[in-house]
Parts: C-alpha cells; sequence; structure tokens
C-alpha cells in the first residue's frame, strides 16, 4: 500500500495539512503538538462491509475548536485522502480511504504537562 520508506513523509504531509488548513502553519507553539501515530494493517485485519479490504483510516484527535469549520473538514480531509492516494502510487482507491476526527473535551488537551482550555491553548498558540 504505502511503502515503508514513505511513511514519514506521509505523515509529514498530513500534519501540515492540518496545520494550514487551521492558519498555523509554521507555529513555533502548535506545531511540535501536532501529533500522529501510523499504523499499518495487513488487509486480513482490516475490512469494509464485513470482508477483507485494503484501505487506509485517517483519524485525527484535536482541541474542541480543532475541524469546527466545515471548510476546514472538507479541505483537510479531502487534501489528506489525496496524500494518501498519491503516496500509494494510487494503487489505493479513494474510496477505502476513511476519515474521522476525535474532540477532546475543553479543558484536557495537554501541552508541555498543562491541560488547557481552549482559551489557554489560544494564548499559547498566539505566541507562535
Amino acid at each position: 500500500m504505502i511503502p515503508t520508506e514513505k511513511q514519514g513523509k506521509v505523515v509529514k504531509e498530513i500534519t501540515d495539512a492540518f496545520l494550514e488548513h487551521h492558519g498555523l502553519g509554521g507555529n513555533k507553539v502548535m506545531t511540535p503538538n501536532a501529533t500522529a501515530q501510523l499504523h499499518i494493517q495487513p488487509k486480513r485485519e482490516t475490512f469494509s462491509g464485513g470482508e477483507p479490504v485494503s484501505g487506509a483510516w485517517v483519524e485525527i484527535k484535536v482541541p474542541s475548536f480543532g475541524l469546527a469549520s466545515r471548510d476546514v473538514q472538507k479541505g483537510f480531509f479531502a487534501e489528506a485522502t489525496e496524500i494518501i492516494h498519491r503516496h500509494s502510487d494510487g494503487k489505493l482507491p479513494k474510496k477505502n480511504i476513511w476519515t474521522n476526527a476525535i474532540h477532546t473535551v475543553d479543558g484536557t488537551w495537554n501541552m508541555d504537562g498543562v491541560a488547557m482550555t481552549n482559551e489557554e491553548l489560544g494564548t499559547e498558540i498566539a505566541k507562535g
């Protein structure tokens, strides 16, 4: 699907896209706090409609203000889908790339060991 040597590049591009769609590209506070995990599962462990499938899942965990705008949602997830599709050399169809977001409760986003509210995060992000 996506060769091992490309996986870091895929995560970097998706992270950059997330930051850009939120107007935070290059932000020195938020950039190191935009974290990611990449899990490549074999076809025998992934299913669609109860049948084995080669696929990719993008799950974003964000503070409660993240991905709040419909335009940001549509733009970011379209770009993330394109990044994965491109890095699979077109072998992974876009219809087999699924996305979702998990929002934290306001006040639970941990940054530098401190659980922060949206207001506190905004103050920190404004410094970057």
